[in-house]
């Protein structure tokens, strides 16, 4: 009999479909990155590295896995931009109406403009936290909205847009960037206050877009494009634990993960984020 595939190697039991709290869907899609390639080969890597870490996670001192975590099908492989789009938001819309709590790995970040698109649909005034080394607001790119380049001009128009860890932008996007909801790395490093600062203006339904190249690259190098000046784990996971304690999480996507032969670190910090993701979400409900 063929082994179940589940994330991090937990039993079958808590990969049941109808049990688990939590779905998670591989996104392979790396159809409009304009340099470095690679995202649609970052579950593969993650799901490996899954498998070697351990699943008892000591801040929350908690095993979110026994909350049942049900690996989907893998998206399948399209042939346009616009192809991409309509399958993860018609796709999305469905998962919605069975109640669980719907993460998604990417893949480029293009993946995330459908996903958002259906969640800000389905939950009332939704926040959404981006952390990234992009702005990512051109309206379109590359003849297609539906580009890399443009993954958060949608929310941009339709959510409560919250930027974290920006570091690289266009002149262009200036035009739709509102900079009062915008934290630059090169300030978050010189006043702390950018924290709490942000935390004020998320409104209670939330859902976070993770690109990988947030990080620092000496502490992820593995994305498609590594820039300077980035963030470090405990910043990123101390924002976080607030967030998931202090707000609804309607879902998150972590994206942009371009594996290096030979160098684990990379795929390691993005399953490791991934858990303890979840590990915040279900602290309450954990006994």
């Amino acid at each position: 009999m063929k082994k179940i595939k589940t994330f991090g190697g937990i039993p079958a039991e808590y990969n049941d479909k109808e049990k688990a709290s939590t779905y998670l869907q591989s996104i392979p899609y790396d159809g409009t990155s304009t340099w470095g390639k690679g995202a649609d080969k970052g579950f593969d890597a993650f799901m490996d590295a899954a498998e070697n870490m351990e699943l008892y996670d000591i801040e929350t001192d908690s095993e979110v896995y026994l909350k049942g975590i049900h690996l989907l099908d893998d998206a399948p492989k399209f042939d346009t931009p616009e192809d991409m789009f309509k399958y993860t938001y018609e796709h999305t819309q469905q998962l919605l109406k069975s109640g669980k709590f719907l993460t998604f790995f990417g893949g480029e970040h293009s993946v995330s403009i459908g996903l958002i698109k259906a969640h800000y649909e389905y939950f009332d005034n939704l926040t959404v936290v981006q952390l990234d080394a992009h702005a990512d607001l051109r309206p379109s790119y590359g003849g297609t909205p539906y580009n890399h380049a443009c993954a958060l001009f949608d929310a941009s128009q339709n959510t409560n847009l919250i930027q974290v860890g920006i570091r690289s932008m266009d002149v262009t996007e200036k035009e739709h960037m509102d900079y009062d909801k915008v934290y630059f790395a090169s300030d978050m490093n010189k006043d702390k206050s950018w924290e709490q600062d942000s935390l004020g203006k998320i409104t209670d339904n939330v859902y976070i877009t993770i690109d990988l190249d947030a990080f620092d690259p000496s502490i992820l190098p593995g994305t498609g494009t590594p820039e300077p000046g980035g963030l470090d784990w405990y910043l990123v996971i101390n924002y976080l634990q607030k967030i998931f304690a202090e707000k609804n999480v309607v879902g998150f996507d972590i994206v942009e993960l371009a594996p290096i032969a030979g160098h684990k670190a990379s795929e390691f910090l993005a399953a490791k984020l991934y858990y303890k993701m979840l590990s915040y979400k279900f602290l309450k409900s954990q006994g």
